[in-house]
């Protein structure tokens, strides 16, 4: 098994084009066509978590935060990132990291804390836009459910928890094949009239190439007429923060209580109390303050997060509690989640999670 096998199907879960513009997820040290000797998965790919796959016999570390984010213009170990960086190359240690294309599935960072809390009727808090596209195509009538097949089985025509789904419309198509064609029907020379069906079937943009390249495979065409355009549609389970609902309300204080104990805090900062009962949750996995005007939208009645600026608590404006439980604190449970994804898949080599604490943040109290 390959390092490219395991990140082939981590990004089948969390693709690289969810990623933020700003972001650096993907391999970066090591090699994709390497042997797996086993997985380390953490939160951050710090020099001791590479000694930790070192001495565990893991070559490849699966980290959530890049540790390589900015430029690095010189690496003679003079930071953390330089000594991680050096420590993985001398030691043919793989590095791949899933940040914010996990944060941006539903089932992802944000998912895992919602389980935590047991949200149920789970929603994406700010649905990313310009991931959805569709392709229009048409194919003679006996051979269109071939070409279905082959899209469909190319990952296009799902919508929320429905597959296969197109839309197919009868009609007549024409043409003229020229000198040098081997049309599938009609002749050279002569226009030609074909029952045609013309499928429309919806795909995450991301997978343009697969699609039409299924799409041309399976056509029974020399030529393959085919449109793909953009769609202002939201994918439903893609995007940035999540919402959902507890199964019976909390007063403010029970559900601060439930969330001290569920995530294991030490402190918790947050707003002033509203004096209503929580019901409805939003939450973002690390840095989330972008996210508070989504949350007061979505009538949220608390928006867990971490990293929030003291101004930034007066945005609650009295209609919500704003809690910010601590970058780590948000995140730790994605390391968990990084171990069941990968074991589910792979069972010919150690899955392991790492047992380094990575958190730079201590508390004294």
């Amino acid at each position: 098994m390959t390092i490219q096998q395991v990140i082939s199907y981590l990004e089948g879960i969390a693709p690289p084009a969810l990623q933020e513009s700003y972001d650096n997820a993907g391999l970066l040290t090591g090699q994709a066509g390497w042997q797996c000797t086993g997985v380390l998965c953490t939160l951050d790919a710090t020099e001791d978590v590479i000694l930790e796959a070192i001495d565990k016999r893991c070559n490849l570390v699966v980290a959530h935060h890049p540790i390589i984010f900015g430029g690095l213009k010189k690496i003679n170990g003079k930071n953390y990132v330089e000594k991680t960086v050096i420590t993985a190359i001398k030691n043919d240690i793989a590095i791949y990291a899933i940040h914010t294309n996990l944060d941006h599935v539903i089932d992802g960072v944000n998912g895992r804390m919602a389980d935590r809390l047991e949200l149920i009727n789970r929603r994406i808090l700010a649905p990313k836009e310009g991931t959805l596209k569709k392709i229009f195509t048409f194919v003679p009538h006996a051979q269109a459910d071939k070409v279905r097949d082959a899209i469909f089985n190319a990952g296009a025509g799902e919508i929320g928890k429905y597959s296969e789904c197109s839309f197919g419309v009868e009609g007549t198509g024409t043409f003229k094949a020229g000198e040098g064609t081997d049309p599938f029907v009609g002749e050279q020379g002569r226009r030609h009239q074909e029952k045609e069906t013309k499928l429309e079937v919806i795909f995450p943009a991301w997978l343009q190439s697969a699609v039409v390249q299924a799409l041309i495979k399976s056509h029974p065409y020399e030529e393959v007429a085919y449109d793909v355009v953009s769609l202002a549609n939201a994918h439903p389970g893609q995007g940035a923060g999540l919402i959902g609902e507890l199964a019976a309300p909390k007063s403010e204080l029970e559900f601060l209580s439930l969330l001290k104990e569920r995530f294991d805090l030490h402190v918790i900062r947050h707003t002033p109390f509203t004096g209503k009962a929580i019901r409805k949750v939003a939450l973002c996995g690390g840095a989330g303050s972008f996210l508070v005007s989504k949350a007061l939208a979505a009538g949220a009645d608390i928006y867990i997060t971490g990293d929030m600026k003291y101004h930034e608590f007066f945005d609650a404006n009295g209609r919500m509690i704003i809690a910010d439980i601590g970058h780590f604190e948000s995140e730790q449970f994605t390391t968990d989640l990084l171990v069941d994804i990968l074991r589910e898949k792979f069972t010919t080599f150690a899955v392991l999670k790492s047992g380094v604490p990575t958190n730079p943040v201590n508390y004294f109290y």
